[in-house]
């Protein structure tokens, strides 16, 4: 089962996601948790030591660009979270990755976090709802991360969209009409 938990700056996201790890482990299962965040500045390794110090102390893989390859060596039946697609999507741009690519890989990791024998909870921000972006590659990256969003939805079982750490829960727009 894939859920994915949507939302802006601090909405709670990774904050339900860590809720969401704790009661699996409560329940007796485990937890592991793949990180995207790259150390590219100190600003960056400060977040990611905070983000540390806030989660249980569950085996954490550090991967930011190959989230299919890294999937496929945590055992079925473990909680698995990824935090985030957002820094993932960013990381494969700033890594040369043609838009195409980024899709087709967003589109098979999607997929295939989904069919897991498994709970895998994903995250990753809505920056659509923002301001417009002021530059060209702003306004590239917030359609890009929309598109890649969009495949992650499309084949999570349940997709929350986290404000004011509340959720809404998202529906297919054809369970309304006609």
């Amino acid at each position: 089962m894939l859920t994915l938990l949507l939302g802006g700056a601090r909405s709670g996201k990774s904050d339900l996601a860590v809720e969401i790890g704790t009661k699996h482990e409560a329940d007796g299962g485990d937890v592991t948790f793949i990180a995207t965040a790259p150390r590219l500045d100190h600003d960056m390794m400060q977040r990611i030591e905070r983000h540390r110090r806030d989660r249980p102390s569950w085996p954490t893989i550090e991967e930011p660009l190959l989230l299919r390859d890294t999937m496929a060596t945590v055992p079925d039946g473990q909680l698995l979270i990824i935090d985030c697609i957002t820094l993932w999507t960013s990381n494969a741009s700033y890594a040369g990755w043609s838009d195409d690519v980024i899709m087709a890989e967003a589109a098979a990791t999607a997929a295939i976090a989904a069919g897991r024998g498994g709970h895998v909870v994903a995250v990753t921000n809505e920056v659509g709802l923002g301001v417009h972006p002021e530059t060209e590659l702003g306004r590239t990256y917030r359609d890009l991360l929309g598109r890649v969003n969009r495949v992650w939805a499309a084949v999570a079982q349940r997709s929350l969209l986290m404000i004011a750490g509340r959720a809404l829960a998202l529906h297919d727009p054809w369970e309304f009409l006609p």
